[in-house]
């Protein structure tokens, strides 16, 4: 699949992507008893979404609070060079501390989303950042409260089937009576 191919699901796999979202975990007997199919069809559907790239792997859900990493952050990277941009984002991939890296509009090239321990590991990788070869500035805003999160992905209205054969044809109105000659 290329970049901005859009690979075709029915009204079945949107169902089935929402429970895998909800809860990868249980079974696909249980899956397939809300979807409405057998447990070998819904692994066959899985398998199919996830050779088309739409679901790209299963993972846990941690608190990052719970296990230590209290301070959350975004970070604005103005890079100076366009030529300089793709040897910044992959410096940035090796740095688990930056969850999200995102090329955006405005007043910022780059805009990361970083966790980190406390403000001193915030600060020394602000610093790192900002040492960077084409980084021309940074902006930093520490998050204070964080109202919504998602990791769930809400997915688009199903479109209007395009086969002709699945498609319900329009009712015709019924014929008006015949009237008898006089």
């Amino acid at each position: 699949m290329k970049l901005g191919e859009t690979y075709v699901i029915d009204g079945i796999d949107r169902q089935l992507l929402d429970e895998l979202q909800r809860d990868c975990k249980r079974s696909l007997k249980e899956i397939g008893a809300v979807v409405g199919l057998s447990a070998p069809s819904v692994l066959e559907r899985v398998r199919k979404l996830e050779s088309a790239g739409i679901i790209k792997g299963y993972h846990a859900l941690l608190d990052a609070r719970k296990v230590g990493l209290d301070i959350s952050a975004f970070i604005g990277v103005s890079v100076s060079n366009p030529l300089l941009l793709s040897a910044f984002e992959a410096w940035v991939e090796s740095i688990p501390h930056v969850l999200e890296c995102h090329h955006v509009t405005g007043s910022h090239t780059l805009l990361l989303k970083v966790k980190t321990q406390n403000t001193e590991d915030l600060e020394q990788l602000i610093s790192r950042v900002r040492s960077m070869e084409g980084v021309a500035s940074t902006e930093t805003m520490v998050v204070l409260s964080t109202h919504t999160e998602r990791a769930e992905i809400a997915l688009p209205p199903a479109e209007p089937a395009s086969d002709p054969r699945r498609r319900k044809r329009p009712r015709r109105p019924p014929a008006p009576p015949e009237n008898p000659a006089p």
